[in-house]
C-alpha cells in the first residue's frame, strides 16, 4: 500500500543514488589530478563536475514538482511515468556528458526528456490546482 509521496520517495532514492554516483566521480578525478577546487584545466573533470551540476540544477524541482502532482491525486501510474522517464533522461545525460563535452545523442535526449518532464508535471500541476 502506497502512503503520501511514496512513489516520489522512491524516484527521489534512485535520483539520489546517481547523486551520490556522480559526486564520486568528480571526487575520485579531483584525487586522481590532485585539484581541489575547479577543474584545472582537466577535460575530464570539468566534464565531471558539470554533469554533477547540471543534475544539481534541475532535480530539485522536479521532485518538488513529482510530489505536488502526486500529493494532488495523480494517477500513481503517470506518478512512475514520469519519475521513471526523469530516472532515465539523467542517467542518459550523465552517459552522454560523460562520452564527449560535446553534443551527443544521449546528452540530447537527456535533457529532453528532462525538459518534457519539467513540462508536464507544470502543467499538470497548474491543471489539477485550477479544477479544485
Amino acid at each position: 500500500m502506497n502512503t503520501p509521496l511514496s512513489i516520489t520517495a522512491f524516484y527521489a532514492s534512485l535520483l539520489a543514488l546517481l547523486l551520490l554516483t556522480l559526486s564520486f566521480k568528480v571526487i575520485r578525478l579531483r584525487l586522481k589530478h590532485k585539484i581541489g577546487i575547479g577543474d584545472g584545466g582537466q577535460e575530464s573533470l570539468a566534464a565531471a563536475i558539470r554533469v554533477h551540476g547540471n543534475f544539481i540544477e534541475y532535480i530539485p524541482l522536479a521532485l518538488i514538482l513529482l510530489g505536488a502532482y502526486e500529493l494532488n491525486g495523480a494517477d500513481n501510474l503517470w506518478v512512475h511515468i514520469l519519475g521513471g522517464a526523469l530516472f532515465t533522461g539523467r542517467i542518459l545525460h550523465a552517459i552522454g556528458l560523460t562520452k564527449t563535452i560535446g553534443a551527443s545523442v544521449q546528452r540530447q535526449l537527456g535533457m529532453m526528456i528532462t525538459f518534457l518532464v519539467l513540462l508536464i508535471l507544470s502543467i499538470e500541476n497548474i491543471r489539477l490546482f485550477l479544477s479544485t
